[in-house]
């Protein structure tokens, strides 16, 4: 087991989480900082209703709702159900799409544990929009630290960690929103070590929907931990630092790469929500610049398919594993999932569409032989200029028949902290996807509550608006 070194002057990883949480208010947050939260929680809420459309939804909600039912909301559907499965479940609806926000440097989908933990727990303790944006904030703000910590290296280690670390975050915005003590939260994180969902990526290889179950797993588990903490329930304390803390049990030799002064770094001083970034297109993030690439190149240059002799993508370094190999699954992907996680197939895509939506994640598009054939034609390399993490760069170069060479590339990536979504854009997206499943005026009230939800004593409205309106069953159609 790999042994993790800390500074022996500072107290425990766990402990200064505590205390960060345990002491925070809104009002201490920067205004801006609660702007970029609500504008975030606004694009998760349109992204779950527009989850409710499809089959994956469906299956899971039948499946939480067979076990038990409760008084919690799931986002766009009709059936209530326990706090923590519609934590669980709004985690699926949040993320079911890929289309969700991610800090890049932790590479960590952040509000699709954060949102389902926060709103669950606003549900449960009556809390207000100021309780519900402060518990969110403060998942956001752990949660991307726990990521930066490891260098993104979970993923290379075979775990998805935004459903493992989630766990942890959960925990302490849950256990805030409890009012747990700061011994409490200590608790609650050395607790969340064994309630946390292990996440394997098996998924990534199998084209598998579980990778849709892990951030809203990692909420329900945080609110267990939270609980059971609440109550006197005893969890170690060196969760993080330990000999078989989460970094050296998941992470084993290449948890010696973690920087774990990151996990504490400007608490209070430095907001991580900032750095979160919006998605401009339903897939990998690791994906978005060569496919903007391609669709710049397909624009200026009036491309066709025939014309194209070879292609090349060059891909942060960390890409390589999670969306170009294995070459042939990439290139030919065996459902809409896999599709988001192919850069063959979304360069291929983006060149001969000039875009790459929700149409392009239909059957007919990533079953098509014209697309196929290009796919076949796209190879990849790491990106020696890459920006990443902070920026996932890429770049296309297009080799045509007739010898000329055509490239562009994107150093940073749409959407991200350094090349942000204006909020037209970010509202023009939760509109889109709302307006796939309840009509605009809903979705305006929606916004406007949303957007304003530090102001609101009694979040009772809001619950009323995104109750219902989904499909209920696996049976439904549409």
């Amino acid at each position: 087991m790999a042994k993790i070194e800390r500074p022996t002057n500072l107290p425990l990883i766990s402990e200064q989480l505590a205390q960060f949480v345990a002491g925070v208010h809104c009002t201490d947050i920067p205004a801006d900082v609660r702007e970029r939260a609500r504008y975030l929680m606004l694009d998760a809420v349109g992204i779950a209703f527009a989850s409710t459309k499809f089959e994956y939804a469906r299956r899971a909600l039948d499946g939480y709702a067979s076990l038990d039912k409760g008084n919690a909301i799931v986002v766009g559907m009709n059936e209530r159900l326990t706090v923590r499965d519609s934590a669980a479940m709004n985690g699926v609806l949040i993320h079911g799409l890929d289309y969700d926000d991610t800090h890049l440097e932790g590479v960590m989908h952040v509000s699709s544990s954060c949102f389902p933990c926060a709103y669950g727990m606003a549900q449960q303790t009556a809390g207000s929009g100021s309780d519900l944006l402060l518990g969110y904030i403060l998942g956001i703000e752990v949660a991307a630290r726990l990521g930066k910590a490891s260098h993104g290296r979970f993923l290379e280690a075979g775990f998805h960690m935004s459903g493992t670390l989630s766990a942890f975050s959960s925990s302490l915005a849950a256990g805030r929103m409890m009012g747990l003590t700061a011994e409490q939260l200590v608790m609650a994180q050395g607790i969340a070590l064994s309630t946390m969902p292990s996440c394997s990526r098996q998924y990534n290889q199998e084209g598998a929907w579980t990778k849709r179950l892990h951030p809203g797993g990692g909420a329900a588990a945080g609110i267990t931990a939270a609980g059971l903490a609440r109550h006197g329930y005893v969890g170690p304390r060196a969760t993080y630092e330990g000999v078989y803390g989460v970094y050296a049990t998941h992470m084993a030799e290449l948890s010696k790469t973690c920087d774990l002064t990151l996990a504490t770094a400007g608490l209070g001083s430095v907001w991580e929500t900032m750095r979160v970034a919006i998605k401009p297109m339903p897939a990998c993030h690791l994906v978005h610049a060569c496919s903007d690439a391609a669709v710049v190149l397909a624009r200026q240059h009036n491309l066709q398919a025939h014309d194209i002799a070879s292609i090349r993508a060059l891909v942060p370094p960390d890409a390589l594993f999670v969306v170009c190999e294995p070459v042939a699954k990439r290139r030919r992907p065996v459902n809409s999932y896999a599709a988001q996680f192919s850069v063959q197939y979304a360069v291929a895509c983006s060149l001969m569409r000039g875009r790459f939506g929700f149409r392009e994640l239909e059957e007919d598009m990533y079953t098509n032989p014209a697309i196929l054939a290009l796919a076949d034609k796209v190879e990849y390399e790491s990106d020696p200029h890459s920006g990443h993490p902070v920026h996932f760069s890429g770049e296309v170069i297009i080799t045509l028949k007739d010898g000329r060479v055509l490239s562009h590339r994107e150093q940073i990536n749409r959407g991200c902290a350094d090349r942000p979504l204006p909020a037209r854009d970010i509202i023009g997206k939760f509109m889109e996807n709302t307006g796939l499943v309840i009509p605009k005026s809903r979705a305006e009230q929606i916004r406007d509550a949303i957007l304003s939800i530090d102001q609101t004593q009694d979040l009772k409205p809001l619950h009323a608006l995104l109750h219902g309106a989904g499909k209920s069953s696996a049976s439904d159609s549409g």
